[in-house]
């Protein structure tokens, strides 16, 4: 018999959307005995117990006081009895073929420790359904440096909705920090890459853009609480996860690679439009800089020192109001000019 496949349905005020995330869990053309569905309904105060109600026996429903996304899936999993568990945010759904396909390509591929994929964008303001896979499948992990660069490239097919694994993940990595109240795939997505994700050329979910996501916001709205609780909360996963990897024996320099991207970016737009301290700033750039060169000439160094000093001498927004100017300018090519030759990645 193939293992018993789990669905880790996550949900929380979803009352719109949560009857069609189910749905598409039960048309995956599997029986009880191949698949169980457990939803965690994190303390919803709209119609969403009620919803869900409706499809039990079918799937086992979990409530919980609201905790946020990691405590979610903690309790989850201490439900789940499946070799492989898939992943499916409350306001996500599945493309029929979805489960079927990747448990095939856990069995052609014994090694691997997780499938990610391709997805659709739905825009629920515009209707606009937008296609987004990658151009081949991939092998990815986080082996070395160089490796961990190209599995980071590939992070938007990791989505929890993308995310399937095997249980060894799970029991690696968990429990999440349950004050990681969003963001809390970033350390599955982390575990899935330790232990060998293959990456398929499919589409296979639809995610979707709504006014409540908490993380896909765009960052020219408004609304400064949510935006700065967007960023505190990157800065908080990408401190967790680091130390949780680098306590697990996973090497800091590959840990680094995975992280520093979205965590640099994280700061500098807190600092941008927050504001802060000058260290911090200091700090967040120098973060940067060593992300960014793997072994930049004496020049180039001296360079980066004198120029970070300013984000000693002025106040941070001002600071990143001037390193905006540069960018838009493109006065970095006058730099290349002089270093280029002597700056090796």
């Amino acid at each position: 018999m193939k293992p018993l496949i789990t669905a880790l349905v996550d949900t929380y005020n979803h009352e719109r959307y949560i009857e069609q995330a189910l749905v598409s869990v039960l048309e995956q053309g599997l029986s009880p005995a191949e698949l169980e569905i457990v939803v965690v309904d994190d303390g919803s105060t709209d119609q969403t117990p009620s919803i869900i109600q409706k499809f039990v026996p079918h799937v086992k429903h979990v409530r919980k006081k609201n905790g946020g996304q990691a405590s979610a899936f903690n309790a989850g999993f201490a439900e789940a009895r499946g070799e492989i568990v898939a992943f499916l945010d409350g306001d996500d759904w599945w493309a029929k073929e979805k489960l079927l396909t990747v448990a095939d390509a856990l069995e052609r591929e014994p090694a691997v420790a997780a499938v990610g994929h391709g997805h659709y964008e739905f825009h629920e303001k515009t209707n606009e359904t937008r296609l987004l896979v990658p151009q081949r499948p991939a092998l990815i992990s986080m082996a070395d440096r160089e490796a961990t660069r190209i599995a980071a490239l590939h992070r938007r097919f990791l989505l929890p909705s993308a995310l399937t694994v095997r249980r060894k993940v799970l029991e690696w990595i968990m429990p999440i920090p349950e004050e990681v109240v969003f963001i809390a795939d970033v350390p599955l997505q982390a575990a899935a890459l330790v232990m060998g994700t293959l990456i398929l050329d499919q589409p296979l979910f639809y995610y979707r853009f709504h006014a409540q996501n908490l993380y896909s916001i765009d960052p020219k709205q408004n609304d400064d609480a949510k935006l700065c609780r967007k960023y505190q909360m990157t800065e908080l996963v990408c401190e967790r996860v680091y130390r949780r990897l680098v306590e697990l024996g996973v090497p800091e320099e590959s840990v680094s690679e995975f992280l520093d991207g979205v965590w640099v970016e994280a700061k500098r737009f807190r600092l941008a439009r927050f504001g802060g301290s000058r260290l911090e700033a200091l700090d967040t750039e120098m973060q940067g800089f060593r992300a960014s060169i793997g072994n930049p000439s004496v020049g180039y160094r001296l360079f980066r020192y004198l120029t970070l000093s300013a984000a000693l001498l002025l106040p941070a927004r001002s600071f990143y109001r001037v390193r905006t100017w540069y960018a838009e300018k493109n006065l970095g090519r006058y730099r290349d000019r002089l270093f280029k030759a002597n700056v090796a990645r």
